[in-house]
């Protein structure tokens, strides 16, 4: 009598298409994977304990290392979380000069997501052209804050100092060219017969599967749940605007494809609406026991340099009481879980990471299909290991 012996092979960590330190545990029928495990926890930076020992506004630059593609979402769930403990009111200035960075960080988050997902199927021109729309986002991080990635702008109160006057033309200039590079990206993939091939039927979940699982984002949307964070549960001022939630009816890897892009298009439509609506005035709340005094005081006078240190030094203490805060980060639900004993540092934070929770889906994704059908699943995931790995 004929037996079959199932073969284990380790996918990663440093296989090119797990991006890093993603290991894989694969049980395979030949070709055919039977059974995935997702094996964590190579890059584990203990964020959570390290939040115990620091003050609130210390806990900030650490918030920017979890999701290192979407750092200004990073940056404004933990601050709206802070803010809820405060009770304080940012100016609306501040307010509409965060959305418009929340959505620039989608943007550029989606397109290091469709450049990677096409160079692992084999579409290395996108790779190319996406990147180069990702530097001119790049460049607007440098511009307001100095740093081109972690730049840790956004403050409880309000921003870390106000935006250049350039600032506004140079988002305006880069929204409007934005609709016509999308254009090109789908030219390039969305009927292209090998993408079809790679995406179309592949890693199907269902809308109940997907629910069941905890997963939420893009990934639930290409599901065929109409559930957004943003428009569903409003915050930062999300309420004001209009867009559209995108959802898929295949549940598959090019479902998840589309509804992303779409997103796309729908965050150059709120960053207009922004940009109409950005009115001169304060970008930090008046509460000197919470925010630091202008760089002018620190600089000319001993009042505002005792202030800045008191603050720096000490921190500020936060109410007791507890809360949890949720945004809609391009990869999902993010959440901020903060319990506070009263004084400067957080008593204890607990961190609801998207891709963390989004991973788990993948053996029901990927089981009983090709080795070769994972790269696709893997991508379609948009997983990123600092948040995993928290």
């Amino acid at each position: 009598m004929a037996t079959t012996e199932k073969m284990t092979l380790n996918m990663g960590p440093q296989h090119p298409s797990t991006h890093g330190v993603l290991r894989l545990v694969l049980e395979l029928d030949g070709e055919i994977i039977t059974k995935i495990t997702p094996d964590i926890g190579y890059l584990h930076r203990g964020v959570e304990k390290l939040s115990e020992h620091r003050t609130y506004h210390q806990v900030l630059p650490l918030t920017d290392r979890l999701d290192y593609l979407a750092p200004m979402h990073n940056n404004l769930g933990y601050i709206l979380a802070v803010e809820k403990l405060l009770d304080i009111q940012i100016p609306e200035r501040a307010q509409t000069i965060r959305i418009i960075m929340a959505e620039l960080t989608r943007l550029e988050s989606h397109l290091v997501w469709i450049a990677c997902h096409a160079l692992d199927i084999g579409a290395m021109t996108v790779f190319i052209y996406a990147f180069r729309e990702r530097e001119a986002i790049m460049e607007t991080y440098e511009l307001i804050s100095g740093a081109r990635m972690t730049s840790n702008f956004f403050r409880a109160g309000g921003l870390s100092q106000d935006v250049p006057p350039e600032f506004e033309k140079k988002v305006r200039d880069f929204i409007a060219s934005m609709p016509g590079y999308l254009d090109q990206y789908e030219g390039l993939l969305t009927t292209n017969p090998i993408w079809v091939k790679r995406t179309v039927g592949n890693g199907v979940i269902s809308a109940e599967d997907a629910i069941d699982i905890g997963i939420t984002g893009p990934a639930l949307r290409g599901s065929g749940v109409d559930w957004d964070l943003r428009r569903d549960t409003p915050y930062a001022g999300y309420e004001n605007y209009r867009f559209e939630v995108p959802v898929g009816k295949n549940c598959d890897t090019f479902d998840r494809y589309k509804v992303r892009l779409v997103e796309m298009r729908e965050a150059c439509k709120i960053i207009n609406q922004a940009l109409d609506r950005l009115k001169p005035g304060p970008v930090l709340a008046d509460c000197p026991q919470i925010c630091y005094p202008p760089k002018e005081k620190v600089y000319n006078s001993i009042e505002g340099l005792i202030h800045h240190f008191k603050i720096a030094s000490e921190g500020y203490p936060v109410p007791e009481g507890e809360v949890y805060q949720g945004v809609e980060n391009p990869k999902g639900e993010l959440g901020f879980y903060i319990v506070s004993d009263g004084s400067s540092k957080p008593y204890r934070m607990r961190i609801r990471p998207p891709s963390f929770v989004n991973l788990q889906a993948i053996e029901k994704m990927a089981k009983g299909s090709m080795i070769a059908d994972l790269v696709a699943v893997i991508g379609t995931l948009d997983i990123v290991l600092g948040e995993i790995d928290r």
